[in-house]
């Protein structure tokens, strides 16, 4: 299991901007996301997440569940379908309730596709991830506008990351940003 611990902020074009030319140097990735659930939402009464995203040409599923200490942790392989992510997922030790509470299906319930630009950036001990994304959310036949600075710990103490991601936030006046993208994928899916 992979511990993420990330710092999400809204964000705008012109902020992004500023940042592309204060950190210089990122690559680029296009992003497509797709979340799944069982039919009747055990993932997410679970606080579950699962998702396959298409990462330019390369498909990555995912589960991410919540910690203790407020970060999550996450599972990753590649895939070509959601079940053989699922497996996968389990051969690598997510959690043995995913099967149980995948065991009659999921299905496909809202998505994102965004361009990320990102680069890596130093911490006081370590190097975190400054991520920029820019596209849409997707629910319910609704979408609704992205664009977000994320500050992700790649090395290094939580501390540090924190700070720097206080440090980034305070110099660029960015909010935080309190929901996932799917929390608010979702939220659209379900019409709220």
């Amino acid at each position: 299991m992979g511990r993420e611990l990330e710092y999400k902020y809204a964000s705008t074009e012109e902020v992004q901007a500023e940042l592309l030319k204060t950190y210089g140097n990122f690559q680029q990735i296009q992003m497509e996301t797709t979340y799944y659930d069982t039919p009747d939402r055990l993932l997410s009464a679970a606080h579950m997440t699962l998702r396959l995203r298409k990462e330019n040409e390369e498909i990555v599923c995912t589960l991410k569940t919540p910690l203790p200490d407020g970060s999550r942790g996450e599972w990753e392989c590649n895939a070509t379908d959601i079940e053989g992510g699922i497996a996968k997922l389990l051969s690598l030790g997510a959690p043995a309730a995913l099967k149980t509470l995948t065991a009659s299906g999921v299905e496909p319930t809202c998505g994102a596709r965004f361009t990320r630009q990102f680069t890596l950036v130093p911490t006081a001990d370590g190097t975190a991830e400054l991520a920029l994304d820019k596209g849409i959310l997707l629910g319910g036949g609704r979408q609704i506008p992205l664009c977000e600075v994320e500050i992700e710990q790649k090395s290094g103490s939580d501390a540090a990351t924190a700070a720097l991601a206080a440090q980034i936030a305070h110099l660029y006046g960015l909010s935080q940003e309190p929901y996932s993208k799917f929390r608010r994928a979702s939220a659209l899916e379900k019409g709220e």
